[in-house]
């Protein structure tokens, strides 16, 4: 009985080692991999050329990952959730009444996590990997920060402090209210085809303004040294359109 019981021990101790072996051996090839992204592009990653890099057989990292996808998914995925965790903490540190500093907040760490990750955030956010499909393992990483975005609307609802249905201009036509039903689905009840139209360009702009600035779209429009206060200015212009509540909002 006691031997019996050593040998389990043994052989649970032996497969603890393994496995935090194999997940250090994953987290390497994946740290190399980003530096391949970052110097090289994701046009020329390869197991082969990330096993090259690491200094071992090919063969070795296909124990890891099966073949060039099944690395960029796991690349795209860590990249969203590092996207999603940086915001979440941010967010989470304002309080909840706090809806205008939440959207600041959300909007300023999108912004700091794409320029310190330009590469990452290229990956999940530029042209897409021709020949690629990302599979369905990405679809919850990815929507990390729509969800806070989300959760924010909703509590601006419950509070009124959102805009009435209508406010600004005629109301939304019949065929793109159709076009918006997914999304007054994804935002939840009491979601009005006017307020999803402005949670629509509050997300659109904000990926699309951190896109341009990355991506060099804003040279000659904007002073580089200035462009943080745009930032901000057009931060709070988005709170205008969503009719955050104006609260105190801490500096960048």
């Amino acid at each position: 009985m006691c031997l019996t019981a050593d040998m389990s021990t043994t052989t649970g101790r032996a497969e603890g080692v393994r496995a935090r072996a194999r997940a250090q051996m994953r987290t390497e090839i994946l740290d190399v991999a980003r530096d391949h992204l970052a110097t090289h592009g994701v046009g020329s990653l390869s197991l082969r050329a990330v096993a090259r890099d690491l200094g071992m057989a090919s063969s070795a990292v296909y124990r890891y990952f099966e073949n060039r996808d099944a690395l960029l998914t796991a690349l795209i995925i860590d990249a969203y959730d590092a996207l999603g965790a940086a915001v979440e903490r941010a967010e989470g540190g304002v309080p909840r009444a706090d809806l205008n500093g939440r959207w600041h907040q959300i909007a300023r760490t999108v912004r700091a996590w794409a320029l310190e990750h330009p590469s990452q955030y290229a990956l999940v956010y530029g042209s897409p990997v021709p020949g690629y499909a990302a599979p369905q393992d990405t679809v919850v990483p990815a929507t990390r920060v729509t969800r806070l975005l989300a959760a924010l609307l909703q509590d601006a609802l419950r509070t009124s402090a959102g805009p009435a249905p209508g406010d600004v201009g005629p109301d939304v036509p019949a065929p793109a209210a159709e076009g918006l039903a997914p999304l007054v689905e994804f935002l939840g009840p009491g979601t009005t085809d006017e307020w999803a139209v402005r949670a629509l360009m509050a997300w659109t702009w904000l990926f699309g303004a951190v896109s341009f600035e990355l991506f060099g779209q804003l040279t000659g429009a904007v002073v580089p040294e200035r462009r943080d206060e745009v930032f901000d200015v057009e931060v709070m212009r988005a709170a205008d359109w969503l009719g955050l509540v104006r609260s105190a909002v801490p500096s960048p």
